[in-house]
């Protein structure tokens, strides 16, 4: 379709930039992850740099199988592009070239009016770009199907969701859904760990209007929120009927600062 392609935005920063480096890290972070893979229709993981929550997202990711097709959803942290941003060139990798699922992409297109394909939006965004290295190790043959979400209204996202779930009922595939998202921002401990445990009991009853409610009405500084509410919409309408906290930390496990954390948490939906 196009020979341009995404440059990576954030390596050697948020993770190595090295390929070697980046192998050697991705395995040491999902050494912890069940040896047995799952499989499930969606994942919740964080995108913080790997020194803060890499542990979190490789003991997330690298617990399942993840098959050749895997829809990456991401806040939009950069507030440039559209408010439903789809990428449709490759990304280039520290490991290799990531393809997108050109496929899949014409068939949500066709789907919904809403998504709107957009390079800009995805140019400077780490969301999505932490989550495909995990991706690459579990997966030799991935493809990705990136889309970038804003501030939209729950009306959207409910779109969005059920797009996605008609798209890949119709595709007869395996697909995963990853959603990226950090979970409080810059609060004590103690407060940060109140809001998300409350968060986390909201996605748990898997009502993902009232989750989108209960964030956006309490002002929870949950960055993935969108991102969130659109995988349990479509996981649900593709008959989930659990989730699973695997981890949750914050950032003042790396740091040792307690008065100003981000939580992050790994979430499975099956």
């Amino acid at each position: 379709m196009t020979d341009r392609s995404r440059s990576p935005a954030v390596a050697g920063r948020f993770y190595p930039g090295d390929p070697e480096s980046l192998r050697a890290t991705v395995q040491e972070l999902t050494g912890n992850a069940a040896a047995e893979k799952k499989k499930v229709l969606a994942a919740v993981s964080p995108h913080a740099g790997y020194v803060y929550s890499g542990a979190v997202a490789g003991e997330t990711l690298g617990g399942i199988e993840i098959p050749e097709t895997v829809i990456l959803l991401g806040p939009n942290h950069t507030g440039k592009g559209v408010p439903v941003g789809l990428s449709t060139i490759p990304w280039q990798m520290p490991m290799g070239e990531v393809p997108v699922d050109h496929d899949f992409i014409e068939a949500l297109l066709a789907e919904t009016g809403y998504i709107e394909t957009d390079e800009l939006a995805h140019q400077y965004e780490h969301s999505l770009e932490v989550q495909v290295p995990f991706l690459q190790m579990g997966q030799p043959n991935l493809s990705i199907v990136p889309i970038s979400i804003s501030h939209v209204s729950y009306q959207l996202l409910d779109e969005i969701g059920l797009a996605l779930a008609e798209t890949i009922k119709r595709s007869g595939r395996d697909v995963l859904l990853v959603a990226s998202s950090d979970m409080t921002h810059y609060e004590p401990r103690e407060a940060a760990e109140k809001k998300d445990h409350y968060v986390l009991k909201k996605l748990a009853d898997m009502d993902p209007n009232m989750l989108y409610r209960s964030v956006t009405g309490h002002q929870i500084s949950m960055c993935g929120i969108m991102p969130v509410t659109v995988a349990l919409i479509t996981a649900l309408e593709l008959g989930a009927t659990k989730t699973e906290v695997i981890r949750y930390t914050d950032s003042g496990e790396t740091t040792g600062d307690t008065s100003q954390v981000v939580g992050y948490a790994g979430v499975l939906i099956s």
